[in-house]
């Protein structure tokens, strides 16, 4: 028997919430469900370990069993939207979907009630790489780092780097930083108000870009650990942002800051003529942090 961790849950003086709707538990039924077998548990975890797929072959091989037997566990799971499963001349490569590796702990959240405040960040911050604000002298930088991040298509909807005045007519003040290795700019993060509307003050959405040669040596992490404290200590109440599932590394970055996944929007936008899916993630800050507000201000 194995045995789970207990979720962080809403304590009694937090209001109730609805209880789960009828479709959403009917949906995450059939995914649980799905994956009430071991043989499935695993399949699932190699397809999901291979970005670019693997066929029905390979899996066999890897797990020791035939292939008629892992045949059927992958039509089990594509019915329910875990997997892709795609004729490639005499073979069938199997795929994760994207949305599955949000979607999935989405809705182990949903069920346990597991909410935030969650603690920031990780401590194993990279000694080589510091963090400091935005100047003037690093918004060619900046703009080259963005430039980067919009090439792979998997960063933002924007085709097209923004004005440095564009830029900085958006982000808030006192929310720009940059990170450094050995005096070279390499990351950049930024909060942007998420609405114009008073009560909406203490709400932003974040940034964060890492330059292509600097990516995996912890840039990312010192820039949001930076940004999601200096947001606490602003009295700033929420910090959101929108990645798309293919971005998983960045989703699971926000995640050890603290954000937690509130659902996949489908079909939210278009990048280069395809319809893209997001994942939204937030943040909310403890209590004592929290701000002030006009409850009149949004009505």
């Amino acid at each position: 028997m194995t045995s789970l961790d207990l979720p962080v849950v809403r304590d009694t003086a937090t209001p109730r919430v609805d209880a789960l709707s009828v479709d959403d538990a009917t949906t995450y039924a059939a995914w649980f469900s799905c994956l009430a077998e071991p043989t499935r548990v695993r399949l699932l975890h190699l397809v999901a370990t291979r970005s670019g797929g693997i066929t029905v072959g390979e899996l066999a091989e890897s797990l020791g069993i035939g292939q008629p037997t892992v045949s059927h566990h992958v039509r089990k799971l594509a019915d329910v939207g875990f997997v892709h499963a795609d004729k490639n001349g005499t073979s069938t490569v199997v795929t994760v979907n994207p949305a599955c590796c949000t979607g999935l702990p989405h809705a182990a959240d949903a069920v346990m009630g597991v909410l935030t405040p969650r603690p920031c960040c990780p401590t194993d911050l990279p000694a080589d790489v510091t963090v400091r604000a935005l100047t003037d002298t690093d918004w060619d930088a900046v703009r080259r780092i963005y430039g980067e991040g919009i090439a792979t298509r998997d960063a933002t909807f924007a085709t097209e780097v923004p004005t440095r005045r564009e830029l900085d007519d958006t982000w808030l003040r006192d929310h720009r930083w940059v990170a450094e290795i050995a005096g070279e700019v390499v990351g950049w993060a930024a909060l942007t108000p998420a609405s114009g509307r008073k009560c909406y003050a203490g709400v932003a959405e974040n940034s964060v870009y890492v330059a292509a040669t600097a990516r995996g040596r912890g840039v990312g992490k010192s820039l949001l650990h930076r940004q999601v404290i200096a947001a606490d200590a602003d009295g700033l109440w929420m910090l959101q942002t929108s990645i798309f599932p293919e971005n998983r590394a960045s989703i699971a970055l926000h995640h050890s800051a603290g954000f937690r996944t509130v659902g996949v929007r489908e079909r939210i936008a278009e990048l280069d003529g395809v319809w893209r899916d997001t994942v939204l993630l937030e943040r909310r800050a403890a209590a004592d942090a929290v701000g002030s507000c006009d409850p009149g201000a949004c009505r």
